[in-house]
């Protein structure tokens, strides 16, 4: 399972590193950055959660 942010549409909410805080990085703006390589075992549920909390569909979880 991959995590990808299409990052021309992210503003920076934030949202997604409050629902998951252990799989989605912030830069110094508060804009998501991709996760290099895939999402740890157990934390699938949590990437969903990081997904559906983005207000501009931003991420992808596949």
């Amino acid at each position: 399972m991959k995590i990808t942010i299409d990052t021309s549409s992210c503003s920076g909410h934030a949202r997604c590193a409050a629902a998951a805080a252990g799989l989605f990085r912030l830069d110094d703006d508060g804009y998501a950055l991709p996760l290099d390589g895939e999402v740890p075992r157990g934390l699938e549920e949590a990437a969903r959660d990081g997904e559906r909390a983005c207000p501009e569909r931003a991420i992808t979880v596949e």
